[in-house]
């Protein structure tokens, strides 16, 4: 047993990382310490105020367990990887696990290539970015490539000159094949020289270049080769106008700002990379126990840049975080450089962080409308439905559907909405056992027996471990069944709950004439929708939804041959047989009752397989 307050007491007053429990051992909460000791004792003191969230956690804690380091670096260095390991309930954690693209220039070959790159390696190699747009970085090299007529081939060069012949890049103009020996090897690097400028900004030669042979051209009536510089030269326009000036200093800099609502924060992050603004992103937060403005930044700090290779040589911020010398320590051992956090007062750098700012509040705002306008789709439809059936609070859906043809290779399907939304990790497929022949009520049956014996057996089986309050697949019941049909689907539901003892609101999906749905059938009635409503279009969903699930199913078990049909386990029957027996009668049940003359009479049968199909079925039954 463990017993908090004596652990307490064993705590050290070093520095470490200190890791929260809860009853069912789950990591709840991560932190850092300078003192072990003097950090977790806070949050066990009854002056303890850090907000209502702490004190939730830490009702919760029912064990601690802490790592000792050296440093309290080495302490945030641990603390950051363990949270990315396990995610805790209670941290701060950032939502977007995003990666930026780089521009690779490959210098350590005698012949560089220009490359896309999703990381950044300690090579030979020069890198250009990270970049917000992994289609704006493709078009840059394909630009490049043709502008510079850079090689896009694996040839080690100069070992394979001659080896092969040019590829098509050769051949339309865009390379000048040093794979043949074009080109030597100074001439080729003053084009990847000239490229590298291009992406350190420098546009105005290549520019004036295309300008000059665009004149050229035209001079000589090969509007066709114009055409082309023309294009190039509205091409790097296009790039030269994204990347706005914003300092003199020619330095990489991020600049982050954050909104908060006390439920989610968005932070906004702009990318300046040799004093040219080349991005900007946003990035979603769940916030934890930690609720304040400079808890939520330090913590996104951490969290952003143990997820990317290239750290900045400044970090302009909004206000001033906590921990803010360790967590600059660490970005300067990362980068290998000395790193600066600034917060800036006056001037274009305030104004920047001030934009960035605006951007998150602005973003912030839109994504609560637009989860506004979700909820009205998920959690108000549920609502819209509840009211109609006069039930309250149903948060949990459930739907099936029973998918064939002719009988032949029956499944059912359960798909599951909890609070207006597909649940597909509970999404259940059943192949039908005891059925033959197109009886969607039977099948029905058997699939709502299973679903809910099986959930029934699930519940005992924690209930004895003492694990009520866990879960199997099938231990969650639905607030409300839903069936893909009327009455008969309905009652055959009932009967199934009545034979289990459980009590369940039913109701069916009633469709018209022309397979659409026109409302809801509860208690004997059917009940009429607003076609408009929100309710409807949900109804609609799960019952579409259901209906697909069923069919790619069945879909799926044909195509890959699972279906293994009665018909194959009879002695003498191939696959040319069961494909007559199909044609020729609508359901299992019908061969079965047939007799030897009029299954012989069938194509493709003989006197000898119609014996053995009759024998199989009625030795089966005797």
């Amino acid at each position: 047993m463990f017993d908090i307050q004596e652990e307490l007491k064993k705590l050290p007053q070093k520095p470490g990382v200190y890791i929260m429990h809860d009853a069912k051992d789950a990591i709840i909460y991560i932190g850092k310490a300078v003192s072990l000791r003097n950090r977790v004792r806070q949050y066990f003191r009854p002056s303890h105020n850090e907000g209502l969230k702490k004190e939730q956690m830490v009702r919760q804690i029912e064990r601690f367990e802490y790592i000792v380091t050296d440093s309290e670096l080495e302490a945030l260095i641990l603390e950051c990887n363990l949270i990315k390991e396990h995610r805790p309930k209670y941290n701060t954690m950032l939502r977007d696990d995003k990666s930026y693209p780089y521009i690779r220039v490959t210098l350590g070959e005698d012949f560089p290539r220009v490359l896309f790159s999703h990381q950044m390696k300690k090579d030979k190699s020069r890198y250009f970015g990270p970049y917000t747009s992994a289609g704006a970085v493709k078009e840059t090299i394909e630009l490049i490539r043709k502008l510079y007529s850079l090689r896009t081939c694996q040839r080690s060069l100069p070992k394979d000159i001659g080896k092969e012949r040019p590829c098509l890049n050769y051949h339309i103009h865009q390379c000048m094949a040093p794979c043949q020996g074009n080109i030597s090897k100074e001439a080729y690097r003053q084009n990847i020289d000239q490229a590298m400028g291009f992406l350190n900004g420098n546009f105005q030669p290549i520019l004036k270049e295309l300008e000059r042979k665009m004149q050229v051209a035209s001079e000589n009536m090969n509007f066709e080769k114009a055409i082309e510089c023309r294009d190039l030269i509205k091409s790097i326009q296009q790039i030269a106008q994204k990347q706005k000036i914003t300092h003199t200093d020619m330095e990489d800099k991020d600049v982050i700002a954050m909104a908060s609502d006390g439920e989610d924060a968005v932070v906004q992050v702009f990318f300046v990379r040799d004093g040219k603004l080349i991005g900007r992103d946003h990035f979603h937060v769940n916030i934890g126990s930690e609720n304040a403005s400079p808890q939520i930044l330090a913590t996104f700090l951490k969290q952003f840049y143990a997820g990317t290779p290239f750290i900045p040589k400044e970090v302009m911020l909004q206000e001033e975080i906590e921990e803010a010398e360790v967590i600059a320590a660490w970005l300067s051992q990362k980068r290998g450089q000395k790193v600066y956090l600034k917060v800036p007062k006056k001037g274009n750098k305030e104004k920047l962080v001030e934009l960035a700012h605006q951007n998150a509040s602005m973003v912030l705002s839109q994504d609560k409308e637009k989860i506004k306008r979700e909820e009205g789709r998920t959690i108000g439809a549920l609502k819209e439905i509840g009211k109609l059936l006069g039930l309250e609070d149903i948060k949990r859906v459930e739907a099936y559907d029973i998918s064939n043809i002719s009988g032949f290779a029956s499944v059912g399907s359960m798909v599951v909405y909890e609070k207006g939304k597909p649940k597909r990790s509970d999404y259940r497929k059943f192949k039908l056992r005891t059925v033959a022949g197109p009886d969607d009520y039977a099948s029905m049956h058997e699939v709502l027996t299973r679903r809910f014996s099986h959930g029934m057996r699930e519940q005992e089986e924690l209930k004895e471990r003492h694990l009520e309050n866990d879960y199997g697949s099938f231990t969650r019941f639905p607030d409300l069944i839903m069936m893909d049909g009327g009455k008969g689907q309905v009652n055959t539901a009932l009967k199934v709950l009545d034979e289990l003892g459980l009590k369940i609101p039913v109701c069916g999906m009633v469709k018209d004439d022309n397979h659409r749905t026109r409302g809801l059938y509860y208690h004997n009635r059917e009940i009429p929708i607003d076609r408009h409503s929100e309710g409807f279009q949900l109804i609609t969903r799960v019952q579409d939804e259901a209906h697909r699930f069923a069919i790619e199913y069945h879909r799926s078990l044909r195509s890959k041959e699972q279906v293994h049909s009665v018909l194959d386990d009879i002695p003498g029957i191939g696959a040319a047989r069961r494909k007559a027996l199909m044609r020729a009668f609508q359901s299992l049940e019908e061969i079965r009752q047939a007799d030897v003359g009029t299954l012989a009479g069938i194509p493709s049968m003989n006197e000898r397989a119609a014996q053995a199909v009759y024998e199989f079925f009625h030795g089966r039954e005797g």
